[in-house]
């Protein structure tokens, strides 16, 4: 496994981040790996030398945070490994619940840190922007939380170029603690973040972890042009049709395959070796649902493609929508 700084941070992180949406309760999403299952995936990526684990209070509503916690206290050392969690999503009924004010901020950091079990989380991200709420008293309430020894770190995740240059500028003129990573979507068939998000946290030291490497799974080629594919989760989420089936996408997830027939590697491996050329690129959060799928991403971190693979992988890209 690799180790590198998270953004312009001392903090070593692996080279890939076990994202543990896919781990929690089977109830919340018939994908999902219940915790005696999940346990396995757990021990797969520590073993793999993963120490970097990627959550979310949304996640099986609060029972992705307790499994990660359970596991992780029972498989190492805190003083091995790297959590992140994050706060905007709906946790109840009420507008209260919801969002980044101060109120939910402070509310949500606490239920976050009993459900894990911790004292502290090493990276305390918000989910989305919040219209609702001035970023003001947004990042004020997060430097708050650093203050109290809650979290670390600070992140940004679904957010565009404007807000993550507005909220930088707004923590450098009062001193608050910044964003030290940007977790947005990027992956062979989503691109855009290359126009403007790169090279903003390029020049500003903001690590990115891009969400969906694999495109919901679509990278691994197993998706049907009419629809599903051969696994479950190609099979229930209808989300993935939404994003990714057009007749570009089909062909660079066919190009991914031709050139990972060539070298005798998985399409995945292709997708995700692409990603982790590309500049700013820090740590990738990958979601599984069986211990071998992971061994294989850790496999792709051998491969290096030529500039002819990579080139051909990008040639066929039309811009798209920003997924937000």
């Amino acid at each position: 496994m690799e180790y590198v700084n998270l953004g312009n941070t001392g903090l070593m992180v692996s080279r890939l981040c076990l994202g543990c949406m896919t781990l929690g309760t089977s109830e919340w999403r018939k994908w999902v790996l219940d915790e005696r299952d999940a346990r396995g995936v757990f021990k797969a990526a520590l073993d793999a030398g993963i120490n970097y684990f990627d959550t979310a209070d949304q996640y099986s509503q609060g029972v992705s945070e307790e499994v990660t916690g359970r596991a992780l206290s029972d498989m190492a050392r805190r003083d091995e490994f790297v959590v992140s969690t994050k706060v905007n999503t709906p946790m109840g009924e009420m507008p209260t619940q919801r969002g980044l004010s101060r109120k939910h901020i402070m509310e949500a950091i606490d239920a976050s840190l009993m459900r894990l079990g911790l004292d502290y989380v090493d990276l305390y991200v918000c989910h989305r922007w919040d219209p609702t709420t001035p970023i003001e008293e947004t990042l004020e309430a997060l430097d708050d939380v650093i203050g109290a020894g809650k979290a670390l770190y600070i992140g940004a995740s679904n957010f565009t170029a404007w807000q993550l240059a507005k909220a930088l500028g707004i923590s450098e003129r009062q001193g608050y603690s910044r964003f030290i990573t940007l977790q947005n979507i990027y992956n062979l068939i989503d691109r855009e973040d290359e126009r403007e998000m790169a090279p903003l946290c390029l020049e500003e030291g903001v690590a990115m972890t891009p969400w969906s490497p694999l495109a919901r799974g679509f990278l691994a080629g197993n998706r049907k042009r009419g629809g599903g594919g051969a696994t479950a989760r190609a099979e229930m989420d209808g989300k993935t049709q939404e994003m990714y089936f057009s007749e570009v996408d089909f062909a660079i997830a066919d190009r991914a395959a031709a050139i990972a027939k060539a070298r005798n590697v998985k399409p995945i491996q292709v997708a995700l070796a692409w990603l982790l050329a590309k500049p700013g690129v820090t740590s990738p959060v990958v979601g599984v649902t069986k211990e071998e799928q992971l061994g294989e991403l850790v496999g792709a971190l051998d491969i290096e493609l030529t500039a002819e693979e990579m080139a051909a992988l990008e040639e066929p890209y039309l811009p798209k929508r920003p997924y937000r």
